[in-house]
C-alpha cells in the first residue's frame, strides 16, 4: 500500500490525523507485487500513556487493555481484517493465518487467502516479511535471538510451500548492532549452527560481544537461496522518538509488523 493509494474516506473515519499518517506507519520499500499489502507501525499517534506512549499495540505487558484495544482499532482502516494476533513465545512455530484460532501461540504466520493478516509485534526484536515473486503467498516472522537462531525463519519459508528462490524478505525495525549487547553463549549457539554467523559478532566490552541481528537474518535467508532481501536499516534502541525499546526502556510498548494479498 502506497501513500498515495489510502483513501481520503479512510484518512478522515480515523482517529489519525492525515498529517500524521506518514509518520505513524512505514511502508516497505520492495518490489512485492501489487497484490502484496504490508505496514510497520511506529510508536507515533497512539493512546496509550507513559511508558507505554503512545501507539502500543501490545496487551501482555501492563498497558491498560481497553487503551490498547482502542490503538488496535486506530489501525482498522489500513487493514483488510482483524489481524492474527499471536501470542509469541520466541519459538518456531508458524500458523495459518486464515485458519488460526484467536490468540494462538506462535512466531510466524503465514497467509495464502487473500484479506488475512499477518502480524506480528516487536519492541528489538527482529520483524521479517516475506512474499513470493507471484502474490500467492505472504508471511510475517517475529525473529528475536532465540527464534532466529533455533530456525523461525526456515520454519515460515516451510510453512509457504514455494521455492526459496522466489521469495524476497522485508527487514523491520530491530536493534542495530552497535546496541545489541550478547554473551558468549549467543554467539556460541548461532555459530554452532552456522559458522559464518562468526562474522555477525564485534567483539564488545568486558568480554561481551555486539551482535548483528540483520546480519544474522539475511545468513539464515541467503542459507535457503533467498537473494531479494530490503531493509534493515532501523535501530529501535537509538531511535527513541519512533521506536519502542525493551532494551533500552524495560516497561514499553510493542510495535505492529503487518502483511496481507489483496483480492
Amino acid at each position: 500500500m502506497s501513500r498515495a493509494e489510502l483513501p481520503s474516506s479512510e484518512l478522515a473515519s480515523s482517529n489519525l490525523a492525515s498529517t500524521d499518517i506518514y509518520r505513524t506507519f512505514i511502508y516497505p520499500d520492495w518490489p512485492a507485487p501489487k497484490n502484496v499489502r504490508a505496514l510497520q507501525t511506529t510508536r507515533l499517534n497512539g493512546l496509550s500513556t507513559a511508558p507505554y506512549h503512545s501507539l502500543n499495540l501490545g496487551r501482555h505487558i501492563g498497558d491498560d487493555a481497553v487503551t490498547v484495544m482502542r490503538n488496535r482499532m486506530l489501525l482498522a482502516p489500513y487493514l483488510p481484517s482483524e489481524p492474527v494476533w499471536l501470542t509469541q513465545t520466541h519459538g518456531v512455530q508458524v500458523l495459518d493465518a486464515g485458519l488460526a484460532p484467536c490468540d494462538p501461540e506462535g512466531d510466524a504466520s503465514v497467509a495464502k487467502q487473500p484479506g488475512a493478516v499477518c502480524a506480528v509485534m516487536t519492541a528489538d526484536c527482529l520483524p521479517v516479511l516475506l512474499c513470493d515473486h507471484q502474490g500467492s503467498v505472504v508471511a510475517a516472522v517475529h525473529a528475536g535471538w532465540r527464534g532466529l537462531c533455533a530456525g523461525v525463519i526456515e520454519a515460515a519459508v516451510k510453512k509457504m510451500n514455494v521455492s526459496p528462490t522466489t521469495l524476497m524478505a522485508w527487514l523491520g525495525p530491530a536493534i542495530s548492532v552497535r546496541a545489541f549487547e550478547v554473551g558468549e553463549e549467543v554467539r556460541r549457539a548461532f555459530i554452532m549452527k552456522d559458522a559464518q554467523a562468526a562474522a555477525a559478532f564485534v567483539p564488545g566490552a568486558a568480554s561481551k560481544w555486539q551482535a548483528d541481528i540483520y546480519q544474522l537474518a539475511r545468513l539464515r535467508l541467503q542459507g535457503l537461496g533467498i537473494t531479494q532481501i530490503y531493509g534493515g536499516d532501523f535501530c529501535t534502541h537509538t531511535d527513541a522518538a519512533r521506536f519502542f525499546s525493551y532494551r533500552r526502556d524495560g516497561v514499553t510498548g510493542r510495535m505492529g509488523t503487518f502483511i496481507w494479498l489483496d483480492d
